[in-house]
């Protein structure tokens, strides 16, 4: 039954299990963790999965990471046909490699694939799989130290040759990892807001609420622009009443005392369709409910409302929450020339960001035994053991 149900669902999907491995002899010259930084190097292997509209999807391969060789006219690089993922993998104190909540990304990535038009009918629960084969295999290259991890970057893009805006018949998923160090390489510090009331990321009916490389792109010069005059993000504002909705590529959150004098933690509702639905977002909200500790709301709230409340004393602490960073407090908001002040709590016992930051980390290296912490191997023991050859430095 369960056979029959799954091909009914996923009529051409790929399948983990009869992922091809084809492991490198080269070894790769990675730095101390200490002088890793973020997403600049990259373990051996990559994952390849390609789909075409009329034959479906091809097996999954593991291989050596290679460049692609690809066709000018490709309409990934014409119509930002591309979308991706983030995530991260990491190694517990028992050695197991684990992934942090993947399928919630794997399935944002058939959403976004499908918001493109290409390559969507498949299971992202399988995608889960032949990453965690990925990531086993890259298991000597994920830095234990705290703060350390092997970043995930899952990818989407258009094979289609032609010019013309037209649906891709052709469609790759590919999958590199990348040994980083903590996004903050300093430290965790506070950051200093830009306000834009004249660049738009995102707006309703838009695509704001997908990841696709077509809302990062146009950010990137107001952003050094900011860069220029102090600030080291933006936050972005729509609509004529100013709704905020995300702070650089994070989601933003404040908690303050509303005007019924209620504590109550405040953020951009996901119904707006202005802002990603982060998995860092959810997990941070799940974690705030599980505490009770103050009213959480997911709502529509304008530049207007929050610098009233500013005025008014009532912020109590301002902070972005995404993949890289985890949380990011923010210590000034600059909005028409004018810098505003917030509260930065330092310790984990003053700050609801830092607590939740903590407790997250707790899970993601295995600390705390939760069902968001992905054992990779524990998880899938049929398929490697099935795979098992390959994994230990053969080919299959």
């Amino acid at each position: 039954m369960f056979r029959r149900t799954f091909l009914r669902r996923y009529a051409s999907t790929f399948r983990a299990a009869d992922t091809k491995i084809t492991r490198t002899s080269v070894k790769p010259n990675f730095p101390p963790p200490e002088q890793l930084g973020f997403g600049k190097y990259y373990a051996p292997h990559m994952l390849t999965l390609d789909w075409t509209r009329e034959n479906g999807w091809a097996a999954p391969v593991i291989e050596p990471l290679r460049p692609f060789e690809m066709h000018p006219a490709t309409s990934c690089l014409h119509y930002a046909l591309q979308c991706f993922e983030g995530l991260k993998g990491y190694r517990d104190a028992s050695g197991n490699t684990r992934m942090f909540r993947p399928l919630e990304n794997c399935q944002r990535l058939k959403r976004s694939m499908d918001r493109l038009h290409m390559g969507n009918d498949f299971d992202p629960e399988e995608l889960v799989k032949a990453i965690a084969l990925l990531v086993e295999i890259e298991k000597e290259h994920i830095p234990t130290e705290k703060g350390y991890s092997l970043y995930i970057r899952p990818t989407g893009i258009s094979t289609q040759v032609g010019l013309g805006v037209a649906p891709a018949n052709s469609a790759r998923i590919f999958v590199i990892t990348s040994p980083s160090g903590p996004y903050y390489a300093t430290g965790l510090k506070p950051v200093k807001l830009l306000a834009d009331d004249v660049n738009v990321r995102a707006w309703k009916g838009g695509t704001g609420d997908f990841k696709i490389g077509g809302n990062y792109a146009p950010t990137i010069k107001p952003q050094v622009e900011a860069a220029k005059n102090g600030y080291q993000q933006i936050l972005w504002l729509t609509g004529k009443e100013e709704y905020i909705t995300e702070v650089g590529a994070m989601n933003f959150m404040v908690l303050w005392k509303n005007k019924q004098g209620e504590k109550e933690l405040v953020t951009a509702p996901l119904s707006s369709g202005t802002v990603l639905p982060g998995i860092t977002r959810d997990s941070i909200l799940q974690l705030f409910r599980k505490w009770n500790e103050f009213k959480v709301t997911e709502r529509d709230f304008t530049m207007p409302e929050f610098l009233e409340a500013h005025k008014d004393g009532r912020i109590l602490e301002v902070f972005g929450c995404g993949t890289a960073a985890i949380v990011s407090p923010v210590e000034t908001l600059a909005y028409k020339g004018t810098d505003f002040s917030f509260p930065t709590p330092a310790t984990a016992q003053d700050s609801v960001a830092l607590k939740a930051m903590d407790e997250l980390l707790a899970i993601q290296y295995g600390d705390i035994e939760h069902e968001w912490s992905y054992n990779c191997v524990a998880n899938n023991q049929d398929m490697f053991a099935k795979v098992g050859a390959a994994l230990t430095g053969g080919s299959q």
